[in-house]
């Protein structure tokens, strides 16, 4: 029997029912959710991307009652996102899908314990550079 081909984007669609880019999003909102006042234009520079597609994919996730906008008081122009608490459910249950696929492919090329180990180094690494916001776009 042959080796299923599931990426990451697969597996969270199949198992949460949202696409990589709607993940990154909600993790990322998630990330700032303790310091309030995250803008469609913040996230657009963090992924490097037009503000345009960034709203359009807010809108998105905003249909699935997964972020709410509300009027930025210091400028109605703009608008704040903030998610439910379905949203953090669901970034929570994602984050545990995305971080299993490094895991998974390595499994046959690093068996034992030394394997095991290998994967919670990196995946502590892949911790402390999103931390520190290294190799993220900045926009």
């Amino acid at each position: 029997m042959a080796p299923t081909c599931a990426n990451a984007n697969d597996r969270l669609r199949e198992r949460q029912g949202i696409v990589t880019s709607q993940f990154e999003f909600l993790r990322f909102l998630r990330f700032l959710r303790d310091r309030p006042g995250s803008r469609v234009a913040d996230l657009a520079a963090e992924f490097a991307i037009g503000i345009g597609a960034t709203s359009k994919g807010i809108d998105r996730l905003e249909k699935q009652a997964w972020v709410i906008r509300r009027t930025n008081p210091s400028d109605r122009r703009s608008s704040l996102l903030d998610l439910t608490d379905d949203a953090l459910q669901l970034v929570e249950a994602a984050e545990a899908t995305f971080t299993e696929t490094p895991a998974e492919l390595t499994a046959g090329a690093l068996r034992g314990p030394s394997g095991l180990a290998a994967v919670q180094v990196l995946s502590e690494l892949r911790s402390v550079l999103e931390c520190d916001q290294i190799g993220l776009p900045t926009g």
